[in-house]
């Protein structure tokens, strides 16, 4: 085994180790263990986790792995294009939109086998400082700048890889960052549906507004 192999391996057996521990996002506690072990499943949550609830977005990397036998993204990034959606599209649907969230995956994990030699984890264990890091998460496929932010905290506060500057990026507001049990998961989700409401209803209130002036 090749010293980086060896890396890796370590790597994920310490997250492993302390996987019943974290990230208890999805209701599943096989779910909740994949993506607390493995660095590639939790991008792959992350990568799926817009316009569809929390646990659907988590549960996509267990139910990838059970459709297509792995979610090793030197396998994934190999595989036929149709393969992936097939998988995607199969009920319960991966993502509201499974074709293009299917795409999306499968280039991130393109991006980790070609740029991280299939460990995900490098993203962050060879990050220069929080800055670098950020930049890092920003380039892969289904991120950006929000999300890369919000990664810093998770790397920081779930995975312990607190990098020089990660306070002054990571937000200052709750995310899945501070989310480890079903309890806080249930009160971060309350959270944000009203501050999503609270949006809305401002929203609304902007022409009847302007229509008095």
């Amino acid at each position: 085994m090749s010293f980086r192999r060896l890396c890796a391996s370590r790597y994920r057996t310490k997250m492993a180790e302390t996987a019943q521990a974290r990230m208890q996002w999805t209701g599943d506690a096989e779910a909740d263990t994949l993506i607390s072990s493995d660095p590639t499943a939790l991008l792959i949550g992350f990568c799926l986790d817009q316009q569809v609830p929390v646990e659907w977005a988590f549960m996509g990397p267990l139910r990838m792995r059970e459709r297509l036998g792995t979610i090793d993204p030197v396998e994934i990034a190999r595989l036929d294009p149709a393969t992936v959606e097939e998988a995607f599209r199969r009920v319960p649907a991966l993502h509201r939109y499974p074709a293009s969230m299917a795409r999306r995956v499968q280039t991130l994990c393109q991006t980790i086998a070609g740029e991280y030699g299939g460990d995900a984890s490098r993203i962050w264990r060879e990050a220069k400082d929080a800055r670098d890091l950020e930049r890092r998460f920003a380039a892969l496929s289904g991120f950006g700048a929000a999300k890369a932010r919000m990664m810093v905290g998770v790397v920081a506060k779930q995975l312990g890889f607190a990098l020089d500057g990660w306070e002054q990026i990571a937000p200052d507001h709750p995310t899945l960052a501070d989310v480890h049990t079903v309890t806080e998961r249930e009160a971060y989700q309350t959270q944000k549906r009203a501050f999503k409401a609270a949006v809305r209803a401002a929203s609304d209130t902007k022409p009847a507004a302007r229509g008095r002036s």
